[in-house]
């Protein structure tokens, strides 16, 4: 599969989650579609206690807090990869105030559709929800405070190309937090070659010091791993892909699928673009 088709797969699915509600993606048989092989809502941690928190946001599409460890401060200017119904944007918003910005950018208009509609009910006039490509964002130089994302990263194919980017957007002196899936040891070829679990975080995520390497290539600074845990995918998902000796691999431990919490930042001066000044 080439970047396209992997996108065009993303985008698909991505849009059937967007129109059924939570409860219809966690009471299906499987996750989203009621036909899926892959449970969406494994990964997802609860936002209930946070404020800002709006239940017609969450999809539990995500696989970790982001905002919980963002440093967003009251003013800022955000932006939110992946952004989806909202759920992260309107965290965010709460913690940036009246006074911020928060920008949220997703690729499936189905899913800009859904924030633009929770945004119109909350009554924000400074939340925006924007179509575009992670890769290629229409959002200027220089421009955002901080980045969050949750659980989006590992479905973009060109990596090194999104950690660029987020560079490029992001002011000297600004951050991001962001939630993801990697993996630790080598994934089975059924998990890797299936476009079901590509869209559904697993298939898509790479190693962890791979991951962290391309941040460093970008030419971030501070890089931290704030939190980090073991996802467990039921034997009953995995069984569709996987052999019982290499289900009985990652129960052992031989393989490793993580949610990461991932931080880093952008240098106060930067001459131009990413690794220029090495």
């Amino acid at each position: 599969m080439n970047n396209e088709n992997l996108k065009t797969i993303v985008r698909d699915k991505y849009s059937e989650i967007a129109n059924q509600s939570r409860e219809q993606n966690q009471s299906s048989c499987c996750g989203a579609g009621g036909c899926s092989t892959v449970d969406y809502t494994i990964f997802s941690e609860d936002y209930t206690a946070l404020k800002g928190y709006n239940a017609d946001a969450d999809l539990g599409l995500g696989c970790g807090l982001p905002t919980e460890f963002a440093l967003i401060k009251e003013g800022n200017m955000v932006v939110d990869l992946g952004s989806g119904a909202g759920n992260d944007a309107f965290v965010a918003r709460e913690i940036t105030g009246p006074t911020g910005k928060v920008l949220g950018l997703d690729m499936t208009p189905a899913m800009i559709e859904k924030a633009r509609e929770n945004a119109d009910k909350l009554g924000f006039n400074n939340v925006e929800f924007r179509l575009g490509d992670i890769e290629a964002m229409p959002i200027g130089g220089n421009q955002a405070d901080v980045v969050v994302s949750n659980c989006v990263l590992n479905l973009v194919p060109d990596k090194k190309k999104a950690f660029s980017e987020i560079f490029r957007i992001l002011k000297p002196g600004g951050h991001f937090s962001i939630s993801d899936v990697v993996v630790q040891g080598q994934l089975p070829d059924g998990l890797r070659n299936d476009a079901e679990m590509y869209a559904g975080c697993v298939a898509g995520a790479i190693l962890k010091d791979d991951y962290l390497e391309l941040i460093r290539q970008a030419g971030f600074k501070g890089i931290q791993v704030q939190k980090e845990r073991a996802i467990q995918i039921p034997d009953d998902i995995l069984a569709n892909y996987l052999s019982a000796e290499e289900i009985r691999q990652i129960r052992e431990g031989q393989v490793g699928i993580f949610s990461i919490n991932v931080y880093g930042e952008k240098p106060t001066e930067s001459c131009c673009e990413p690794g220029c000044c090495s």
